[in-house]
């Protein structure tokens, strides 16, 4: 198996990325203007050399056993290559564990930048990375819009997973709730029921197609578009305070949904009106009934780009 040159650097920019928005239940994913940085260096020696600054830096480990070290190690196996040694450099600003797709974007800037440092006749197109890294997460729906931007609409037909994308209207302004507690995937998944009537899965899959029309054509329709009859019930025990919010926001007449697994709560807002009148909202309502969590609110964007490589060769 040949070797990376070394002496190559290559950086990654990922969003993050919101998976569910509601009823498009492990199939649709945003891509939100909030970005990691990934920056990999070949070396010609055998050594690891990593530094992490941001979200995680005191938590993640910063060795061979990290994430991105693991699935950069998978693609260059999958490509046909291996590397005498790698400096790597993490810069995080996606809170970890709260359900803005922080390992899926993880990964995403790994297999691209792999993909991106072997010789160019070597490497492949976005498609394989979508298929790699789906492979990896156990589904596509974080990792497609971290990888194409924008509204990812995305299936798996047995071991193929499959996306597309769409254009969200540029009305549509996301506005992101982050507590000051984590909630694993995982855990979220386990409270799932294994099977749902099929009056809910009519109910939420007309939901889902309406959601697909609000966020492209008529954000008119966002708030009845994102009412959700598959999940987002169930696991409210595990996130109260989320849930406590999101009611609230949705009473009001803001389409809010929980973000991925949880706990963070989007609302997608249309215009900047609403979004000021969901800022201020989510102030007053955090400050009265959750004193004892800290919110991180912000304004976002949809980042249309999705993950952007930059290489350089000495």
């Amino acid at each position: 198996m040949p070797f990376i040159a070394a002496g190559q650097q290559v950086t990654v920019r990922v969003p993050a990325t919101s998976a569910n928005l509601g009823p498009g239940y492990d199939s649709l994913g945003l891509a939100l203007a909030l970005h990691d940085t990934l920056t990999v260096e070949t070396l010609d020696s055998d050594r690891l050399v990593f530094e992490l600054r941001g979200e995680g830096a005191d938590s993640l480990p910063q060795d061979a056993s990290h994430l991105v070290v693991k699935a950069m190690n998978a693609a260059f196996e999958r490509l046909g290559f291996r590397h005498a040694g790698l400096k790597i450099t993490a810069e995080n600003v996606n809170p970890h564990g709260r359900g803005l797709g922080s390992s899926a974007s993880a990964v995403v800037a790994a297999v691209t930048a792999a993909n991106a440092l072997v010789p160019a006749e070597d490497r492949r197109g976005a498609e394989w990375i979508l298929q790699l890294t789906s492979e990896m997460e156990g589904h596509p729906d974080n990792v497609a819009p971290a990888i194409f931007g924008g509204l990812a609409l995305s299936w798996q037909d047995s071991d193929r997973y499959s996306s597309t994308c769409a254009a969200v209207v540029d009305s549509v302004i996301p506005v992101v709730a982050v507590p000051d507690f984590e909630l694993s995937t995982e855990a979220a998944r386990a409270l799932l029921p294994a099977s749902i009537g099929h009056h809910a899965a009519a109910m939420n899959s007309g939901r889902a197609a309406l959601l697909i029309h609000a966020l492209t054509q008529n954000p008119d329709f966002l708030l009845a578009g994102t009412e959700d009859y598959l999940h987002q019930s169930y696991r409210a025990e595990a996130m109260r305070p989320s849930a406590s919010l999101i009611g609230a926001l949705r009473k009001a007449g803001h389409a809010a949904v929980v973000s991925g697994a949880g706990p963070t709560v989007m609302v997608l807002a249309n215009g900047e009106a609403e979004a000021a009148d969901v800022l201020r909202f989510i102030a007053a309502f955090t400050a009265a009934n959750t004193p004892d969590i800290t919110w991180r609110v912000m304004k976002l964007a949809v980042d249309v780009e999705g993950a952007k490589v930059d290489l350089h060769r000495r």
